[in-house]
């Protein structure tokens, strides 16, 4: 019996992923939404709406300033990159000019290049990745309105350099481009969130920024890698040797709440994804750990505000 009990954790060991954020963009359908330009000149102020995704803007030439709700005013320089996660938000030349809807602006087909003024005073870059319809919530809660990334960084660098590459894929039309531009928005999100996760205090709460915490980090791997497993707490904290209570008060305090309050979610969010792709009910339900279909029902509708039922998707 002890020989099988050694088995079993090694064989879970042994599926642990390297990295279950990797597995949840995978899973949430990360895609590239648009690479777009602005030179600008003069006064000028540019306002956007907030959206369920993540917008990527660089400086590229001269200055401007960021403003945010909640926040003070940002002045940014040529190098300076910021991440934006589902907030609206105005570019201008002053704090003080009267923003103007910039949506408008680059509503047009093919309109990714907006120029104000006639000369070239000010230049930014910016590129989105959004994620399937009903998902971005479970990335996007982990992450802040607002990240800045050092500009000196070798991640700042890289960044910038996909950002170019997004916005001319996206504007050529070229032979494989769409496909050219879905792996330069992977590559953006990747770069975006090391630098996240880099710079976070250790207090940070989120399911993203936990996985640089050893022991609650190994307990994510194990979630992620065998979703369809019965976990339980007492499961879960011996495989990253700690108490019971000790692990779930650290577990709520990185992750900002419960162990299998956290798979439960994961689950139904990869319940929704696969609902979408026209798998029955009950395929889904045993896929994500529920051996009955009501059960499952129940946890889903308490979860996302909704049944299960196929016809529904």
């Amino acid at each position: 019996m002890i020989y099988a009990r050694i088995a079993m954790s090694l064989s879970r060991s042994a599926r642990i992923i390297a990295d279950p954020f990797s597995e949840v963009l995978a899973a949430l359908g990360a895609r590239s939404v648009r690479g777009t330009g602005l030179e600008a000149s003069g006064e000028w102020a540019l306002a956007f709406d907030g959206r369920m995704r993540f917008k990527f803007v660089t400086v590229t030439r001269g200055r401007c300033w960021l403003l945010l709700p909640k926040h003070s005013p940002q002045a940014l320089m040529e190098g300076d990159l910021v991440l934006l996660s589902d907030t609206r938000y105005t570019v201008a030349s002053d704090p003080a000019v009267e923003p103007m809807d910039g949506m408008t602006l680059f509503a047009a087909p093919g309109q990714d290049l907006v120029r104000l003024g006639a000369a070239n005073e000010t230049a930014l870059i910016g590129g989105g990745s959004g994620f399937a319809d009903g998902s971005a919530a479970f990335v996007l809660d982990a992450l802040p309105k607002f990240l800045r990334v050092d500009p000196t960084s070798s991640t700042a660098e890289a960044v910038a350099r996909t950002l170019n590459a997004l916005r001319t894929e996206v504007a050529c039309a070229e032979l494989g481009s769409s496909l050219a531009a879905e792996r330069l928005a992977e590559v953006l999100v990747i770069a975006a969130i090391r630098a996240f996760v880099a710079t976070s205090p250790k207090n940070s709460v989120g399911w993203i920024t936990a996985l640089a915490d050893p022991r609650i980090g190994k307990a994510l791997r194990l979630l992620h890698a065998d979703v369809a497993y019965r976990w339980t707490v007492p499961i879960l904290a011996s495989e990253v040797g700690m108490s019971r209570s000790a692990f779930t008060q650290r577990f709520t305090e990185r992750v900002g709440q419960p162990p299998l309050d956290y798979l439960t979610r994961w689950r139904m969010v990869l319940a929704q994804q696969k609902l979408k792709e026209n798998q029955t009910v009950a395929t889904v339900a045993a896929a994500v750990g529920y051996s009955s279909q009501s059960a499952f029902a129940h946890a889903f509708k308490r979860t996302l505000g909704r049944t299960p039922r196929s016809d529904e998707w």
